[in-house]
């Protein structure tokens, strides 16, 4: 489990939308929420389940991020995933991020990356779930895009 985790908008609004937060809340002590992925957040309005995920939940921390270094800057990225990756470059914690671009960004710079797949192999691995496939079908019931072959070969590394 990581300790904390500094969390971009797509892995937050899957995992409320197909209602399995306890995967994501088990994956991390505490969700760092940079400011810029809170303001994407807070747009979908007050009746959004990702929204009061970030505005109620006790282990999320809304935290606000200064500069972004230059060397993520350069990458172009959005806000959210630029601050998602300046954190957790900076406090040496573990990005969530799904976004191709930012995980190439953070396998360039040595920033320790995983997505929403990889939070839910890791709760098979640790026993934590029954069934990957169930809650990954769940997720891109919910919204995310992910390939079948993708999808099939990760399983695959799970026993699925």
């Amino acid at each position: 489990m990581a300790e904390i985790a500094v969390i971009n908008s797509s892995p937050l609004i899957f995992f409320s939308r197909s209602a399995h937060l306890e995967i994501l809340r088990r994956f991390a002590d505490h969700a760092v929420v940079p400011q810029a992925v809170a303001d994407e957040i807070l747009h979908r309005g007050p009746s959004d389940p990702t929204v009061n995920l970030i505005t109620t939940a006790t282990w999320v921390e809304i935290v606000a991020v200064g500069q972004i270094s230059p060397e993520v800057a350069e990458w172009g990225l959005g806000a959210g995933e630029s601050a998602v990756l300046a954190l957790a470059k900076a406090r040496n914690w573990e990005a969530v991020i799904d976004d191709l671009a930012g995980r190439r960004c953070a396998a360039c710079l040595g920033i320790p990356v995983r997505g929403t797949l990889g939070i839910v192999l890791a709760a098979k691995q640790r026993g934590a779930i029954p069934s990957a496939r169930a809650i990954m079908e769940d997720l891109l019931r919910a919204g995310l895009y992910l390939s079948r072959p993708v999808l099939d070969a990760a399983l695959k590394r799970v026993g699925e």
